[in-house]
């Protein structure tokens, strides 16, 4: 197994702090994998919460207590693993009374995004639980599933390293990875058809299995497209009115629907950035999909990503994506657009920060000012501007130009 240590560290930081940590995200990103590489200074139980037998174990606390006494430890010190925990009713409430009657016991569970994980906690464990969120692979970690050589090249690069011979293989690696996106067991394979055949399993076999849980019998072809008109908008705003009229959806269940897509962590929605309310979009939000390898196989185009027409919209998908995964606490992504068609395409605020990204697929024969951003942050007061690109590194007018590659590295960058 390849570690993720992003992840890694996430979980083992927060158990000294709380009792109960869930991972939580879509199916396939490697969660279970990451239960299993967390470091431990005590013994480990593991279990499924899918088991029907292990999910009747915590219909009594008395029953839990002596089978984790067995196997686990008698004076209940160490890891206890739950996968799949959101199928295993009353489980929050097993989980506090646990923690607060044994304080050395640490827990450790994983969620496929179900709407109700996040009710669940917010209700039983306030106070006792840290929840991490785990998306598929970024680029840095793709490439440790491609050539472990080639990933520690990667981590001797920084924000200035000038495009030559030597990066060319992760501009090569990124343009596969805006194709197949970031699933691990697809990320495996060099086979691009094999590539392409486990994207539609995890999609048919676990995504959408997960869905129909959901959506009505009689929605469900309405539902399929909605899904494709979703990947028809990637970086766009998405009219809920337009989307009921297309798909034969009522307006209500198109709002249920997205936010259900949203919830399962198949699309992502970024809300607007406000400054002169009369002049901003109002509150319609721009939509991405939360991996892309995904959106391309529901599109149902894995051509080439130089000669496409969407390649703009991919690409910035990708830069969001690696936004939202260095994701600090008190974070938010906004996007800005004002009714006469000024816009900036990502506003990110941290507790200690804020600033702007534009996002351009193209190779720059040389840096340009790009006036909505430079005007937007003048606006705003704000001293730090990126403009992330196919082939540059360099500074321009206070705007720091960063290769697309290095997206993940826009929060290490000073200027």
């Amino acid at each position: 197994m390849i570690k993720r240590p992003f992840y890694l560290t996430k979980v083992e930081k927060s158990f000294p702090i709380v009792p109960i940590v869930v991972l939580i995200g879509a199916r396939q990103v490697g969660k279970t994998c990451l239960m299993k590489m967390v470091k431990t200074s005590g013994k480990q139980l593991f279990l499924n919460g899918q088991d029907p037998e292990i999910a009747e174990l915590f219909q009594k606390l008395s029953v839990l207590e002596k089978y984790l006494q067995v196997y686990l430890d008698a004076e209940f010190k160490g890891y206890l693993l739950i996968d799949e925990f959101q199928f295993i009713d009353g489980i929050s409430t097993m989980l506090k009374l646990l923690t607060d009657k044994y304080p050395d016991l640490r827990i450790l569970c994983s969620g496929s995004s179900s709407l109700d994980i996040q009710q669940k906690i917010e209700e039983s464990l306030a106070g006792r639980v840290r929840i991490i969120e785990v998306l598929s692979l970024s680029f840095q970690e793709y490439l440790q599933f491609k050539d472990v050589k080639l990933a520690e090249l990667f981590e001797t690069l920084d924000a200035d390293t000038v495009s030559s011979a030597l990066t060319s293989p992760f501009d090569t690696l990124l343009n596969d990875y805006l194709l197949y996106g970031g699933f691990p067991r697809s990320a495996l394979t060099d086979d691009p058809e094999e590539k392409i055949a486990i994207l539609d399993d995890i999609y048919k076999t676990y995504l959408l299995r997960d869905v129909r849980s959901y959506v009505r019998n009689e929605h469900f072809v309405g539902f399929s497209k909605l899904l494709r008109l979703l990947t028809v908008q990637i970086g766009n705003l998405i009219n809920i009115n337009e989307l009921s009229r297309e798909t034969g959806l009522p307006y209500k269940k198109c709002e249920e629907y997205i936010a259900l897509l949203e919830h399962m962590y198949i699309i992502k929605l970024i809300d607007p950035y406000y400054t002169n309310k009369r002049k901003t979009i109002g509150k319609m939000k721009k939509i991405y999909f939360c991996d892309i390898g995904l959106r391309n196989l529901v599109f149902g185009n894995f051509g080439e990503i130089a000669y496409r027409t969407d390649n703009g919209s991919i690409f910035e998908n990708y830069i969001l994506l690696e936004l939202w995964r260095n994701k600090k606490p008190g974070m938010n992504i906004w996007f800005y657009r004002t009714t006469d068609g000024v816009e900036v395409d990502f506003i990110v605020e941290t507790v200690q920060d804020k600033f702007a990204v534009e996002c351009k697929n193209k190779v720059f024969n040389k840096p340009v000012g790009v006036r909505a951003l430079d005007n937007f942050c003048t606006m705003e007061g704000l001293s730090r501007k990126f403009i992330v690109n196919r082939n540059l590194n360099t500074t321009y007018n206070g705007t720091k130009y960063l290769q697309g590659f290095l997206a993940g590295e826009i929060f290490n960058v000073e200027l």
